[in-house]
């Protein structure tokens, strides 16, 4: 009954279907690898806020690790972010270096200021950071991808994007590999809160992946078993006729 299965139009037919359930299946599998990243990403980020701070150690923890820095801001090679956006305005982030003695500088993010009258990228007002030693808190936020060019701006160096390697290549000393987002920025300042990322939305592509790979795997049984039984669809169509 089912030797129709050996004919080489259905083993091309099975191959394909194989092949395209196996793939739905990985990319399935894959959503799901990145649902577990982004779920214990979000496990650190809420324990972060939970745990007392630490000294900075030597070597770059796991990100969002909440930590206390201590040194010098350097004013004079401030670095403003452009184009972030904090409750749906689009302004600033200013990075400004603190310089410690005991270690490389750390880049820290101060916080977000909106631009100056007359469009998203005018150059905004910036409270100047203290002066004298100063201790900061906050978390660490690993280097961001992809950075462009930098270009600078009324004394300023200006980035879309901080990356820490790529600004280390514009600063006189050594820096180190993550930034710090402040906690309680000083006046003037909106603070950037870390958001958590959307796990759920990789668990629904897992489901619908997996979902996918399914039907087209069902798809094919039903469509053997009407191959195989042709007589019965006849029969049940001549009694639909009649009746």
């Amino acid at each position: 009954m089912y030797r129709f299965l050996l004919t080489p139009r259905w083993l091309g037919f099975a191959a394909l279907v194989g092949v395209a359930a196996v793939v739905m299946v990985m990319l399935g599998n894959w959503q799901l690898h990145r649902y577990q990243e982004r779920s214990a990403t979000n496990e650190r980020i809420d324990e972060s806020s939970r745990v007392a701070p630490v000294p900075l150690p030597e070597e770059v923890p796991a990100a969002w690790t909440r930590v206390t820095v201590t040194g010098q801001y350097d004013a004079t090679n401030e670095i403003l972010v452009r184009g972030r956006t904090v409750d749906g305005a689009v302004g600033f982030e200013v990075v400004t270096p603190l310089v410690r003695t005991d270690g490389p500088t750390v880049l820290v993010d101060r916080g977000w200021v909106p631009p100056a009258p007359g469009g998203a990228i005018a150059m905004p007002k910036v409270p100047a950071p203290p002066t004298g030693e100063v201790t900061v808190v906050g978390r660490l936020h690993p280097s961001e991808s992809r950075p462009e060019s930098v270009t600078r701006r009324d004394g300023k160096i200006e980035v879309r994007r901080i990356g820490v390697d790529r600004l280390a290549q514009e600063l006189p000393y050594s820096v180190y590999g993550a930034y710090l987002l402040a906690e309680e920025p000083a006046e003037g300042f909106t603070e950037v809160t870390i958001k958590h990322e959307n796990s759920w939305q990789n668990a629904g592509y897992v489901l619908q992946w997996w979902l996918f790979a399914a039907l087209a795997v069902a798809g094919f049984g039903w469509m053997v078993y009407r191959e195989a039984h042709p007589k019965e669809e006849s029969v049940d169509r001549a009694e639909l006729a009649d009746a």
